[in-house]
């Protein structure tokens, strides 16, 4: 470098330092002018903010994610404008700004409070806080200078002040989430004329009952409202929608009304629709498939129909769909696969049909997809697997068929699959186990089957799985102990079997809070417990468990649950000061008939203890532990042997009892008296004495009322008959009471069941029975009452069952009116063994409607039964309230021998009227009943000829007509009743020639006796050459089961139990044999103890 090149470096350099030196110079300068320069807030405005705080105290407001009491940073002597939530002018330092949300404000804002004395203030934000329900301030209409106002969810009430209308600066009002104010029409025409620059308008949940919709039509500056949860009324006006600028609008959750307009084409800014939750109807404009730019669309929860429109795949921005809880119906169509954008898709809750579009697997961006509760039928698209963003996938309560694609392990980013309540099978595929973020599982009610995938112990991040009501086998995999985030397991009502150990999850999943395994094949024994706070239900009950309840389950020391019934443990259960189970609210112990009982002191508590049943586990005494249970509901000791009266102490107990069962014990001494709380009352099967007492009546609280079986005596009370408008069901049978049946049943009743069987009872019938309108089942038999036909109770038209056999009932049965419809819903009708006249009652024939339709479409079998309790759905952490059932039972004369049946099927009819002296001939109109299943017309006076008719009663078991006086020939069509099982014409006066095949072929000599006139087989009395007994060759026709009879075909679980009865069921189906039936009846019969059960109250899980 020359010399003049470096000199001119040097003053360069120079030149550099001296700037610099200048730089600091005024730097330091400047900050000593502002170390002694005045504040930037002026003292006014400070003041005035200082003010402002002294009207609130603090207290945390739940609102927010985020939330602090801001205020507390304010103090005097500092610059306002440095304060928490306070904005400044960078150059006069005026307050502009003031934001306070979530800030603890707990007060009230009066019209003259400092804060409306800050004229400059621009922005103002009071949100998420708490102003006592006081009225927004007329002061607020101060601000000339207002731009954004923000008063939303802050606890204001009263009418919105028309002052607000001065704010003329104002772009964005917020008044949301204030349900206490409300708006007057007024005041919404003053904002309308004065707020001219008001782009942003929400009013959620502010009450605008009295504002019409189209009171906003002239905000054209607006480019969002929001009016959800208005109260707004009527239908949407079409001029309405001249607000061109609009972006979002949001009315849902209103009361309007009629079809959506088809103006809405013309919001072309429109990017966000919401107008669910309404009353809307009719179908879905095609012109909304015009509103290019949405990209959110709301329309669940209205009353639309019809299809969706295929032009939907033109609204290609759209990311958000929902249209759940509607009555849409068609198909998905094809043309939903050109949204490329789209990543929640709703459809659930309407009737759409068909199968999801194969054309779905294009929807690559999609998170969500919900179609739960509509017809959707065939099988998972495999294509779905290309949904790499996919989170949420609800297809449940539809008929989807088939297995689980293996491609669906492709969906990586699953965290929630719901497919329960379908028709799937197979097993479940191992490629699941590639799903890592997967939370929640849902298979139920499907008919999977095999077991459980190994490599399901690898989704270490699920926290729940229900598995229940499907068809799996093998055993519960011990890989599932790998998933330590579990709190839920439902593998309820499958078949899984024995561990052949230990359970292997219930011991160190320790986040575990529920585990249903019942209702399952596990066979083995309980494991020991290690110490868990976290588990409250454990349900294992109906398995193969055995050997005795481990003392450790008092490691559960949060259990609040705790089923075991209808197992096979054993031994003694024993309950001390060592059983820390002080958090149970439920034991349930019942049907564990290897038990040796119940051992415990009354130093030992269960101090939440609320339902108790230890129903058939050979108790002996009352658990002493109950003597500190006071807030016991439900308690069941059924089926023991717990002898002499109930000891004092147990009336404390009671005292707060909804539902007491101690049917079928040793128990003696008076009837005790339920008390005031209580819904159900199961004494039955004992050996109490002496009479009712009087101060039972005041149990107004009482659904359920059943004393059968014991030795009870004196008159029944008068005051059973206005006993209370809950009372559905009083049974008391098989006793020793006596007198007339008390004349005092009250208009409005509820008594569905009525049953005075096996008594002494006099005297006519009550005529204010006809007040009982809810009544179906009325059991007098075996008694003594003495009437003429009650023809008054034709106007109980739920009656089902009626029941007035072995009385003294007398003369002809003719009924009251000649027209209208009676006893239409009347499957049982038993009226045998009086002293009735005349013809047969034709014209109730003609109605028994009940006999003529069939009702057999339900899939489980249904019986007559009264609910009692609260029948709420079964919630997952919520213990299950008592509920459960009272069974109606009735006997039956099958050969002249008598059958209880314990539960009455539905589907069951007979009739029985023998042991009269009816005259006369059989009414054709008795071949109406085609789905009569027992008809005795026995030991009267009958006449004429068999009516060919009979031949039509399809479903018909049993018929006796024998010891009468029909002449003339068997008719041949009585072969057509192919599940006959027992006929008994004997002692008539027949002729003729036996027919043969079908069901005639397993008749014995016993059923013609009598009938001189009869030949050919089984009688040894052989027809002449030219008259030969006719021989019907009819195919195997299935015309029964066509019509729905399936397990249904004979009489299945009437007598023998629901297990036996399925059994039979099966084999008639399968060997068409019904003669089998009654033997198989009858042998049961022989040995089985006698006396009602029918009472026993089964609880069920809804």
């Amino acid at each position: 470098m020359n010399s003049s090149g470096i000199m001119r470096w040097f003053i360069w350099l120079s030149q550099l330092f001296y700037l610099l030196l200048l730089f600091y110079s005024q730097l330091t300068s400047s900050s000593s002018f502002n170390s002694s320069s005045p504040l930037l807030c002026s003292q006014d405005q400070s003041s005035a903010l200082l003010q402002f705080k002294q009207l609130f105290s603090f207290s945390e407001y739940h609102y927010c994610d985020i939330s602090y009491p801001k205020m507390e940073s304010w103090k005097e002597g500092t610059d306002c404008c440095s304060w928490d939530g306070v904005a400044c002018d960078s150059v006069r330092g005026d307050v502009i700004g003031l934001d306070l949300s979530c800030s603890w404000l707990n007060g009230t804002i009066p019209s003259n409070a400092s804060l409306f004395l800050l004229p400059h203030l621009q922005r103002l934000n009071l949100a998420f806080n708490y102003f006592n329900y006081s009225q927004i301030s007329s002061g607020f209409g101060r601000f000339a200078k207002l731009r954004y106002l923000n008063l939303s969810w802050s606890n204001f009430e009263g009418q919105v002040p028309l002052e607000l209308s001065h704010l003329s600066q104002l772009s964005s009002l917020d008044l949301s989430g204030n349900s206490w104010v409300s708006f007057e029409t007024s005041v919404v025409k003053r904002l309308v004329q004065n707020l001219t620059k008001l782009r942003e308008l929400h009013l959620d949940y502010v009450n605008m009952s009295s504002v019409p919709l189209g009171s906003f039509m002239n905000f054209s500056s607006l480019v969002s409202l929001t009016l959800e949860g208005c109260r707004l009324r009527g239908s949407l006006p079409n001029d309405i929608f001249g607000l061109q600028n609009l972006r979002e609008l949001n009315l849902g959750a209103n009361d309007l009304i009629g079809e959506i307009p088809s103006s809405f084409s013309n919001l072309k800014a429109l990017s966000s629709l919401s107008l669910g939750y309404n009353y809307l109807n009719g179908t879905i404009p095609l012109a909304l498939s015009n509103l290019k730019e949405l990209s959110y669309l709301d329309l669940q929860g209205n009353n639309l129909s019809g299809p969706i429109p295929a032009s939907f795949g033109n609204l290609t921005k759209v990311t958000q769909i929902f249209l759940g809880y509607n009555y849409f119906t068609g198909h998905i169509p094809s043309s939903l696969s050109y949204l490329k954008d789209l990543n929640i898709i709703d459809l659930s809750r309407n009737k759409f049909q068909g199968s999801i579009p194969v054309s779905f697997g294009n929807l690559t961006k999609v998170t969500d997809i919900m179609l739960y509760d509509n017809n959707f039928t065939s099988q998972i698209p495999s294509s779905l697997s290309n949904l790499k963003y996919l989170n949420v996938i609800d297809l449940s309560y539809n008929k989807f068929e088939g297995s689980i694609p293996v491609s669906l392990g492709n969906l990586t980013k699953v965290t929630e699959i719901m497919l329960q309540y379908n028709n799937f099978t197979g097993h479940i595929p191992s490629s699941l186990s590639n799903l890592k973020d997967l939370t929640f599982i849902d298979f139920s009610h499907n008919n999977f089957e095999g077991s459980i995938p190994v490599s399901l112990g690898n989704l270490t991040k699920v926290t729940e799985i229900t598995l229940q009501y499907n068809n799996f086998t093998g055993h519960i995999p011990s890989s599932l102990s790998n998933l330590k985030d579990l709190t839920f397991i439902d593998f309820s009502h499958n078949n899984f079997g024995g561990f052949g150990g230990k359970i292997p999850f219930l011991t160190n999943l320790t986040k575990l809070t529920a585990v249903d395994l019942s209702y399952n094949q596990l066979t083995s024994q309980m494991c020991e417990f290690q110490p868990n706070n976290s588990l409250q239900s454990l349900r294992l009950e109906n398995n193969r468990l055995y050997g005795s309840i481990p003392n450790s389950i008092s490691n559960l020391v949060n259990l609040r649950e705790l089923h075991l019934s209808s197992n096979n443990l054993s031994g003694i259960v024993e309950f001390d000061k060592s059983t820390n189970l002080k958090e149970l609210d439920t034991l349930d112990l019942s049907n564990n008939s290897l038990l040796l009982g119940i051992k415990s002191n009354s130093n030992h508590t269960f101090p939440h203890l609320r339902n108790l049943s230890m129903s058939s586990c050979n108790i002996i005494e009352f658990p002493e532990f109950l003597k500190s249970s006071k807030y016991l509901k439900y308690l069941d000791l059924s089926n023991n042997r717990i002898p002499n009266q109930i000891p004092e102490w147990m009336f404390e107990v009671v005292e707060n009892l909804q539902f007491l069962d101690l049917h079928a014990n040793l128990l003696q001494g008076n009837l005790p008296v339920p008390t005031s709380t209580m819904t159900a009352f199961f004494m039955s099967n004992n050996r109490l004495t002496g009479e009712i007492p009087s101060m039972i009546c005041n149990a107004s609280g009482l659904q359920i009322l059943d004393i059968s079986n014991n030795n009870l005596s004196g008159k029944i009370p008068q005051c059973l008959g206005n006993f209370g408008f809950r009372l559905s069901v009083m049974d008391l049978r098989t006793n020793n009471f006596h007198g007339t049946i008390p004349d005092t049943f009250e208009k409005g009743n509820s008594l569905a069941t009525i049953a005075f069987n096996g008594n002494h009872l006099e005297g006519k019938l009550p005529k204010s029975f006809v007040n009982c309108t809810n009544l179906e089942v009325l059991d007098l038999g075996n008694n003594k009452i003495n009437d003429s036909f009650p023809y008054w109770l034709e106007a109980l038209s739920n009656l089902r069952l009626l029941v007035l056999s072995n009385n003294r009932f007398h003369g002809p049965i003719r009924n009251h009116k000649n027209k209208g419809v009676f006893f239409s819903k009347l499957q049982i009708l038993d009226l045998s063994h009086n002293e009735f006249t005349s013809l047969l009652p034709r014209i109730y024939f003609e109605n028994l409607e009940a006999m003529m339709i069939s009702n057999e479409k339900a899939q489980e079998p249904q019986y007559l039964a009264a609910y009692y309790g609260n029948r709420g759905v079964y919630n997952r952490g919520n213990i299950e309230q008592p509920q459960g059932f009272y069974q109606d039972s009735i006997e039956v004369t099958v050969k002249g021998s008598k059958i209880e049946l314990l539960r009455v099927l539905t589907i069951f009819t007979m009739i029985d009227l023998s042991s009269n002296q009816f005259q006369g001939e059989i009414p054709d109109a008795l071949g109406r009943l085609k789905f009569l299943r027992l008809l005795n017309l026995s030991h009267n006076s009958l006449t004429g000829h068999i009516p060919s008719t009979l031949g039509n009663l399809l479903a018909l078991e049993a018929l006796d007509l024998s010891s009468n006086k029909l002449i003339g020939e068997i008719p041949m069509q009585l072969t057509f009743l192919t599940f006959l099982a027992m006929l008994n014409l004997s002692q008539n006066y027949l002729i003729g020639p036996i027919p043969q095949g079908k069901q005639f072929n397993t008749f014995g000599n016993e059923s013609y006796d009598g009938n001189l006139g009869l030949c050919g087989s089984p009688l040894s009395i052989k027809c002449s050459t030219n008259e030969p007994p006719p021989t019907i060759f009819l195919e195997d026709n299935d015309s029964m089961f066509a019509e729905g009879f399936g397990w249904k075909a004979v009489l299945i679980g009437y007598g023998c139990g629901f297990l036996f009865g399925l059994v039979v069921g099966y084999v008639v189906f399968k060997t068409r044999k019904p003669q089998r039936i009654l033997r198989l009846i009858e042998g049961e019969r022989e040995g089985r103890v006698t006396g009602h059960i029918n009472q026993r109250p089964t609880r069920r899980r809804s």
